[in-house]
């Protein structure tokens, strides 16, 4: 089977930008503020959305399954207080949720966490319990910035991060590392930011040790790891320039890259660079590059495509595509096989 890893709700009924909308006016004006409850999405709703979008392109691409998390550049962790983000969390994965009922063999939940800008990483724990014990999230998705581009958060090495990371290895869940909408006019949200983060985590985990307080801790690196692969030999040197080990024994037994790179030679590069073991099959469909590559006359987010065009044997080319997954996500492999797959 083929299980996308990278998946986000960017197709949601109109009414939950709607809700939002008004939300964020209350910020202004409280007796704007809108209920969770004033937010009505029907069941049909959700197929709708999702059947003429994402399932319809599953199908045409033969992808089995997708971990379904809320759209990333809503999540906004810089709108608000705490508050707001912990209202918003709990409705945005609350469809996730719903959706992963409506349709148990395609799809499953991850979580997005209530984070807000200079507030304890604490404060996230009740919206992730409820949703891996009560919607039975499989992973979730961490922002290192929660600012929007402004970087205020300490590293991910950071003691600041380790209650969510005590969880996580209760859990026993991955997290993957993904930023949310860029304030700063300097950084576009999915052409720098996106790939500056993903580039960031990689040099903050070498820089520190965090895999020696967390030796189960599994951390997702999206986007094919930003500038990670192509400049693996920048970063194997600067690791022994800071006197640490191998990366190889330093990040790889804890660190995975997905396969949202979109054209055949990322996608290659990624391959030959990264061990078979460390990546991980995504697609981010419907995400930051919806076109179609004239090059190809395939939409450049159809990574399917370029795995089957990479030359794989067959047990590498299953690892990336099914059985890594299973590995990193011990809760999805679980349900698979509640589900007899």
């Amino acid at each position: 089977m083929i299980i996308d890893i990278h998946g986000h709700y960017t197709t949601a009924p109109a009414a939950l930008g709607d809700w939002r909308d008004r939300q964020v006016a209350a910020l202004q004006d409280p007796a704007l503020a809108p209920s969770p409850a004033e937010l009505q999405i029907s069941d049909d709703d959700l197929r709708e959305s999702i059947e003429a979008n994402q399932l319809r392109l599953m199908d045409e691409r033969g992808i089995d399954l997708t971990v379904f998390s809320p759209r990333a550049s809503f999540m906004a962790h810089h709108i608000g207080s705490f508050e707001t983000s912990a209202e918003w969390a709990a409705i945005c994965n609350e469809l996730c949720y719903r959706v992963s009922r409506l349709y148990p063999e395609r799809f499953v939940p991850a979580a997005m966490l209530p984070q807000s800008p200079g507030v304890d990483p604490a404060t996230c724990l009740p919206e992730l319990t409820r949703c891996v014990e009560e919607n039975g999230a499989v992973a979730l998705n961490l922002n290192p910035d929660p600012s929007g581009g402004h970087w205020t958060a300490p590293p991910l090495t950071d003691r600041y991060w380790y209650p969510i990371y005590e969880k996580m290895v209760e859990y026993d869940i991955p997290a993957m590392v993904h930023v949310s909408t860029s304030i700063n006019p300097a950084f576009h949200t999915t052409g720098a930011h996106y790939l500056n983060a993903d580039t960031t985590a990689v040099m903050q985990l070498i820089q520190g040790n965090l895999f020696a307080d967390f030796p189960t801790l599994k951390l997702v690196i999206p986007h094919g790891g930003g500038a990670a692969p192509y400049h693996w030999g920048r970063f194997r040197g600067l690791a022994m320039a800071l006197g640490k080990p191998a990366l190889e024994e330093h990040l790889l037994d804890n660190v995975f890259f997905d396969t949202c790179v979109y054209h055949q030679p990322g996608i290659d590069l990624l391959l030959n660079v990264m061990p078979t073991k460390n990546i991980l099959f995504a697609s981010e469909m419907i995400g930051a590059v919806r076109d179609i590559d004239p090059g190809t006359g395939h939409n450049f987010d159809d990574t399917h495509r370029y795995i089957d065009a990479a030359g794989l044997n067959k047990a590498d080319q299953a690892a990336i595509q099914e059985l890594n997954a299973r590995t990193v996500y011990p809760r999805l492999n679980a349900l698979l096989k509640q589900q007899g797959r």
